[in-house]
């Protein structure tokens, strides 16, 4: 199964790609970034996350997407921003029939880290763990996606199976 993982953003989109074998067996695909040009309109820089983001997704097929539910920090403009960008990435998503998960950001430290309230550091010491990698992904998009895919990898067949199991 191939998982990708998206960190919204208007000025950079974190993306991280991992397969799994089994839950045991997580491998990394890649992780990159999806950059807008600062200075161009926002319905531009919004229309190039949407072309680059579908191109993608048809080369890299994946079977479930994760995104992080949106947590409003103090920064409002910025927080539109991402929302705005997480809309788009929803929208391509749905455009390609792939599911989302959106687990809430507690949801997801506990998963990869094993502690709900987990740091950034924390964060991508396990994912560098997890992942069996030589080095901590760079930039921080990247590795906030990779922890991302990590945990649909972890968590897609488990709700899969529940949701089967609902009349």
């Amino acid at each position: 199964m191939r998982t990708i993982g998206i960190d919204p953003g208007l000025a950079t989109m974190g993306i991280g790609v991992v397969d799994a074998i089994d839950p045991h067996t997580l491998t990394v695909h890649e992780w990159l970034t999806i950059q807008t040009r600062a200075g161009v309109p926002k319905e531009e820089r919004l229309k190039e996350i949407y072309r680059d983001l579908s191109a993608y997704l048809k080369t890299v097929k994946p079977d479930v997407a994760v995104l992080e539910k949106i947590f409003f920090g103090t920064n409002i403009k910025t927080a539109i921003d991402v929302a705005e960008a997480r809309g788009i990435a929803l929208l391509t998503l749905a455009e390609a029939s792939i599911p989302v998960l959106e687990p809430t950001p507690s949801a997801l430290k506990a998963c990869i880290a094993g502690d709900g309230r987990a740091d950034k550091t924390q964060m991508q010491t396990m994912i560098k763990m997890l992942l069996k990698l030589q080095e901590i992904p760079k930039p921080d998009d990247a590795a906030d996606a990779l922890c991302l895919a990590a945990f649909g990898a972890l968590q897609y067949d488990k709700r899969k199976m529940l949701m089967e199991l609902v009349p």
